[in-house]
């Protein structure tokens, strides 16, 4: 079933099939969710805030339109709002992706030292991403980790799609901005623009 057709159901009186939309859900809420309260050291609220933005969800299910928003871009609104609104309450000023639970992958053939240096590297683009203003760290998170288009990150961070763009724009420049004193060195340069975060 599309998330229309069990939203329908679900307006009409078959509740247990929120139980779909969660489980369809679930993973990828949970990880935008923990992923932006990581810097904050306030990922073990991660589930608890999760929790919370289904439940709020399914509260204001009935005013939900689809004309507005997909349901998933709507969520991710919600899970957005719940985590800001909790940072807020924790007087907490940065969200970042410090110690993201994606660790890549080295292929087989590097060598121990190769393996640390490229760790070493994802740690550092990591430490740039954490200093990026919040709506730019959001739509870099949307767009290198979850994969949006402009659109629904657009609506997710209420937004224009040429505001998006700008943002992820200036986002990429300031973490390429502070690479560089890093990685001086054009083929490590290359190799950052090649490298996905996810």
């Amino acid at each position: 079933m599309t998330d229309s057709q069990l939203i329908r159901e679900i307006k009409d009186g078959n509740v247990e099939m929120y139980s779909v939309l969660m489980t369809r859900y679930q993973k990828k809420i949970l990880s935008f969710i923990y992923h932006m309260l990581k810097s904050a050291k306030l990922e073990l609220l991660a589930e608890d805030l999760c929790s919370e933005t289904f439940y709020k969800a399914y509260r204001s299910l009935h005013s939900f339109r689809e004309i507005d928003a997909s349901f998933s871009t709507w969520l991710y609104t919600i899970a957005r709002n719940t985590v800001l609104s909790e940072l807020r309450k924790q007087k907490t000023a940065h969200v970042s992706l410090d110690d993201s639970t994606y660790i890549p992958a080295a292929p087989p053939e590097a060598s121990p030292d190769q393996r640390l240096l490229r760790n070493e590297k994802v740690t550092m683009v990591r430490e740039a991403i954490n200093s990026l203003p919040e709506k730019q760290r959001s739509a870099l998170i949307l767009r290198e980790y979850d994969g949006m288009d402009y659109q629904e990150i657009a609506n997710i961070l209420g937004q224009s799609v040429s505001s998006v763009k700008s943002l992820l724009f200036r986002a990429r420049a300031s973490v390429k901005l502070q690479l560089e004193s890093y990685f001086s060195e054009p083929a490590i340069m290359k190799e950052y623009e090649e490298m996905k975060f996810r």
